[in-house]
């Protein structure tokens, strides 16, 4: 479970986040939705712990995933060496007798890299780019995922397959934190949702007991 109570972040004289409290239990997809500025990408990159809370306390399990907006790759290795340099990075070389069998093979085959896997990363379209660095982010077997804007720039066959892939990974009990601008993404994929403005939770309810997401999203941002 994530559990996040009366946190606080600034950076100067500017308040971005304001005593922030919430609860998000295990097996949820969560869409973090709010105009730009809102605290969003902030209150992420608390919860990876690439910045510090300046008061407040954040419980959130100790292995997460995550992919940046960005996704920034190697582009001039190929899918399987990229995915074996990072699991070798990021897990005990003593606990691990063949990165490859036991972490690259079963991701490259979950993301649906198998067709592209010794291509290089440069060579991908935007669509397989993302299924890398959603492998990436699932090295380690993380128990949240974090995602930033992840089908920005998608036409819409990558749209749907990546929508498809992000739900499958709630299968295992994964949380998913899903922060897009894209509400039509929400309602078809997210069991709740939480609408930050100004650096508060403006709204924090299940996806089914709302009837009109885009009015609620307007009158909670306005």
């Amino acid at each position: 479970m994530v559990q996040i109570e009366h946190l606080n972040k600034s950076f100067g004289a500017q308040q971005v986040l304001r005593d922030i409290t919430l609860s998000i239990p295990d097996g949820q997809i969560v869409g973090l939705l709010g105009p730009n500025g809102a605290g969003k990408s902030t209150l992420m990159k608390i919860l990876i712990g690439l910045w510090n809370a300046d008061s407040g306390v954040v419980q959130a399990p100790p292995r997460i995933g995550y992919l940046p907006e960005n996704n920034p790759l190697y582009e001039e290795m190929y899918v399987a060496e990229y995915l074996g340099f990072m699991a070798e990075m990021t897990n005990d070389k003593s606990q691990i007798s063949n990165v490859k069998s036991q972490i690259v093979d079963p991701l490259i085959d979950l993301v649906g890299l198998t067709p592209e896997r010794h291509k290089h990363i440069r060579e991908l379209s935007k669509g397989y780019r993302q299924r890398v660095g959603l492998a990436q982010a699932l090295i380690g077997n993380p128990e949240l995922l974090i995602l930033d804007e992840p089908t920005t720039g998608l036409d819409p066959n990558q749209l749907v397959e990546i929508r498809a892939l992000i739900r499958k990974l709630t299968n295992s009990a994964k949380t998913v934190i899903l922060s897009t601008h894209i509400l039509q993404e929400v309602r078809e994929m997210c069991d709740r949702i939480i609408i930050l403005d100004h650096g508060t939770v403006k709204a924090d309810m299940p996806m089914k007991q709302i009837p009109d997401l885009e009015s609620l999203f307007r009158e909670a941002t306005k």
